[in-house]
Parts: C-alpha cells; sequence; structure tokens
C-alpha cells in the first residue's frame, strides 16, 4: 500500500458545460481513507463509451455530478480494500472489471428482484461517482466483476458496458434460436458485439448501419444480411424482405437516432419484441398506436445489467464468442475519441490504455 501515489493523471470536467480538462494532480483516495465495502483499483484500461460522451457534454435529463471523472469501463488491479468489509468476494491483487453500475444496496425490490441498475441507491460510475478516467479509482467489492484468466484486458474492459448491455437486451427480447434479430448500428461499438452474442445464442442477424467498413465488419461477425440505411430507399421494406418477407421477430436498438425505433415498430412482424437500448437525450419513442396493438407487439427498455448479466457476458467473450474490435489510445486523447464518437466514425470500440 506504501507506494499508491497521492496524485494522478485524470480526465475531469470540472463543471456542467466546461471543456474537458486533463490532470495531472488529481488526488488518489488513499487505502486508509476507504469506507468498509470499497476497494481501490489500480487501472490498466478503459473503454470510452457514448454515454460517456453524454455525460461530459450534460445534454440528458438526468445530469452527473461534478467535477468528474468520467468513464465506466474499466480493468484494473485491487490495491486496497477498506477496513472492516464484510464477507470480501475480491483480495489484493485481483483482476476486476468496474461497471456503469457501481454500486447497489442487494436488498431493496429492485435489487432482489435482479435489477440492481434500477436501484433507488444506485451509484454510476463517471456520473454519479467518478469513474476510469483515470489511473485510480474507488469501486465496491460487492460489484466489481472477476476477469477471466484468459481474457485480454483491452477486451473485457468493452464487455463491462457494451457487451453487457447487447447481452442483457438480446437475453430478454424472447426471440427464440433461428429467429431474426434486427440491430440498428450493428457497426458500432455496441453494434458490433451485438452481432456476436446473437449470433452465439443462435439468432440470424439483420445488420442495419452504413459504410462499406460497417458492413465489412458485421458480415465478418456473422450478419447474414446487411441493409445500409443511406441506400435503402425504403428500410422498413428492405428489413421486411430480409427476414423471409415477413419482418423481424426481434430488434435490439442501440443507435441513438429515434428514427431506428420508429423504423422497428413498423418492420417487426406481429409478436416482435423492441428492446430499446439506445439513450437519445431528448426524443420521443413515437410509434402507431393502433398497428402497435394489431401486431401485438412488445417494448421493453433494456437498462445495462446485473452482475451475473455481468458474468455471463464475459464467460462468453472468454470462450472466444465474441471477439471485441478496438482500437487504443491514450487518456490525453480523450477529447479527440469524443469527436469521433460524435461523427460516427468509430467501428468498434476505443480502449484508453492508462500505460499510454
Amino acid at each position: 500500500m506504501s507506494n499508491i501515489p497521492k496524485t494522478q493523471t485524470a480526465a475531469v470536467v470540472p463543471h456542467h458545460g466546461a471543456a474537458l480538462e486533463i490532470k495531472r494532480d488529481h488526488p488518489v483516495k488513499q487505502p486508509s481513507e476507504l469506507a468498509p465495502g470499497e476497494c481501490l483499483i489500480k487501472l490498466s484500461c478503459t473503454g470510452v463509451c457514448h454515454t460517456d460522451l453524454h455525460a461530459s457534454k450534460d445534454d440528458w435529463p438526468l445530469h452527473a455530478n461534478t467535477p468528474l471523472v468520467g468513464g465506466h469501463e474499466g480493468v484494473g488491479e485491487v490495491v486496497a480494500i477498506g477496513e472492516n468489509t464484510g464477507e470480501c468476494p475480491v483480495k489484493i491483487g485481483d483482476r476486476v472489471g468496474i461497471k456503469w453500475l457501481a454500486y447497489s444496496c442487494l436488498n431493496c425490490e429492485q435489487c432482489r428482484n435482479g435489477r440492481e441498475q434500477n436501484c433507488p441507491k444506485a451509484k454510476l460510475s463517471g456520473f454519479t461517482v467518478d469513474g476510469t478516467f483515470a489511473q485510480y479509482t474507488v469501486s465496491y467489492v460487492h460489484h466489481v466483476t472477476p476477469i477471466p484468466q484468459n481474457l485480454d484486458s483491452n477486451a473485457a474492459a468493452s464487455v463491462l458496458c457494451a457487451g453487457v448491455t447487447v447481452y442483457r437486451a438480446l437475453k430478454y427480447s424472447r426471440a427464440k434460436i433461428g429467429e431474426w434479430v434486427a440491430l440498428p448500428g450493428a457497426g458500432g461499438g455496441l453494434g458490433h458485439l451485438a452481432v456476436q452474442y446473437a449470433v452465439a445464442m443462435g439468432f440470424r442477424v439483420v445488420a442495419i448501419d452504413t459504410g462499406l467498413e460497417k458492413k465489412q465488419l458485421c458480415l465478418e461477425l456473422g450478419a447474414e444480411k446487411w441493409i445500409d440505411f443511406k441506400e435503402a430507399k425504403d428500410i422498413v421494406q428492405a428489413v421486411r424482405e430480409a427476414c423471409d418477407g415477413e419482418g423481424a421477430h426481434c430488434a435490439v436498438v442501440t443507435t441513438a437516432s429515434p428514427s431506428g425505433y420508429t423504423q422497428a415498430v413498423d418492420y417487426l412482424r406481429p409478436g416482435g419484441t423492441l428492446m430499446a437500448v439506445g439513450l437519445p437525450g431528448e426524443a420521443k419513442l413515437e410509434a402507431s398506436i393502433f398497428f402497435t396493438v394489431f401486431k401485438s407487439i412488445n417494448i421493453i427498455g433494456s437498462y445495462v445489467g446485473n452482475r451475473q448479466d455481468a458474468v455471463e457476458a464475459l464467460e462468453i467473450a472468454s470462450r472466444g464468442k465474441v471477439v471485441v474490435r478496438y482500437e487504443c489510445k491514450g487518456l490525453s486523447e480523450l477529447e479527440e475519441v469524443y469527436d469521433a464518437l460524435k461523427e460516427g466514425k468509430v467501428a468498434g470500440r476505443i480502449v484508453l490504455e492508462m500505460s499510454n
């Protein structure tokens, strides 16, 4: 514990509306300052998610606490644990992951029903508590996730949010083996993982996105059909035709575009399910009430995942069924990464290495 520094490099948003700052003297919480149940993690890497961009720009109906150290897809080593922590499931030296859900009470109705992310006492990494855009961060021993030994840390980082989120959406989508799943935004950070989890779960995938690079990525990862939304004259009809002329059984919408939701209700076949995952800040879900009822359409919001979902998503990836396509950058390049995300230029994921 004696080699833990007093300060560190961290990416900080000082207050709402302020520019991102790379601080070299951000304080590190010392082992003696940890509360029971807390642990200090020395981070090796962290993924970058659209959610981090929203938190930084403060363009959601919910507002992050500031000053803010963003990030919620971190992998690192436990270097200290708060004194008097009872029944601690981790030990110093363990490699663990930090997720969007940093803490929940584990005892309320939502937690008992497996919706820990909806706990009224939930703490959110990089939103209500400091996250992973730093060399060290504090998390909670009952919520960090052990990383399988044979899974690369950089790959595991993206599974901790993007992977878990799409895995849970597919898991609860009511789709059956052999049925068609449409994935708007299939070439993006969440989408390219959704393609692979869907294939691993036995679904047939229609990938919807734009650009040759994303097309090649989606087809290589196992999508059977590709629809370029900039080239298709009628996306709804194109999806219906791709899915045996009847439409998809399920749509997992990871894009933040409201049109992705509206179109999904139209191209789903009767009895189909829309899994709402992407989080546009102010957009409304507009759908024909008549045809939603007439077609017996299910609309389900799916918000990240619980601790068990995370274990399952990582285990699938550790067996090689899901391979994260990522590009490594340094923490100082975070603002450039945000710009690329805003412009839709990121195929796969971006991972920031703390050693870089």
